[in-house]
C-alpha cells in the first residue's frame, strides 16, 4: 500500500488528506519542523525535523518510494519524489508529472529571478474552496493510481 507524505509545515489540506487516507486505510506522515498538532487518528504520523530550510524536503525526499505520494507545493521536492517513481500533488489538486516538471523548474527559477530584480512582487493567488475540492478530486486519482502500481 502506498503512504502519503504531506510537506506539512504550510499545507492547507491536511484535513482533506485524512479522510482520503482514512477512506482508503493508507498510512499518512506529515512531515514539519515543529508547530503541527498531532492527529488522534492512528494512519497519521508526525515527523519533526531538524528546523532548517529543506529539512522537511530532504527528510520526504529520502524516505518516498514508488507509488508512494507526496502533496506539496514545493517544485524541487515534487522533482525528487517523480525521481523515486513516487507521485507528487499540489494542494490545490494539481499533478506534477515527468513531462511537466522540467518546465515548471525552469518556470520557478525564473520567477525567483523576478522577485529577486522587483520586476514582480505579487506571491499566488489565495487558497480557494474549488482548489480544495480539486485537491480531494486529484488525490483520490492519485491514490487510485498509486494502488495499482503498488
Amino acid at each position: 500500500m502506498p503512504t502519503i507524505y504531506v510537506d506539512a509545515d504550510a499545507c492547507p489540506v491536511k484535513d482533506e488528506v485524512e479522510r482520503v487516507a482514512t477512506r482508503h486505510g493508507l498510512k499518512v506522515l506529515m512531515v514539519s519542523d515543529g508547530g503541527i498538532r498531532p492527529s488522534q487518528n492512528p494512519l497519521i504520523d508526525l515527523v519533526i525535523v531538524p528546523s532548517g530550510p529543506d529539512a522537511a524536503d530532504d527528510w520526504i525526499a529520502e524516505h518516498i518510494a514508488k507509488a508512494d505520494i507526496c502533496v506539496t507545493n514545493d517544485i524541487p521536492l515534487a522533482a525528487r519524489c517523480l525521481e523515486a517513481e513516487g507521485f507528487a500533488i499540489k494542494p490545490n489538486g494539481e499533478h506534477f508529472t515527468q513531462n511537466g516538471i522540467g518546465m515548471a523548474l525552469a518556470q520557478r527559477e525564473l520567477m525567483q529571478n523576478l522577485r529577486e530584480t522587483g520586476e514582480i512582487t505579487g506571491g499566488p493567488r489565495p487558497f480557494s474552496k474549488s482548489d480544495r475540492s480539486e485537491f480531494l478530486n486529484g488525490l483520490e486519482t492519485t491514490v487510485q493510481a498509486a494502488k495499482r502500481l503498488g
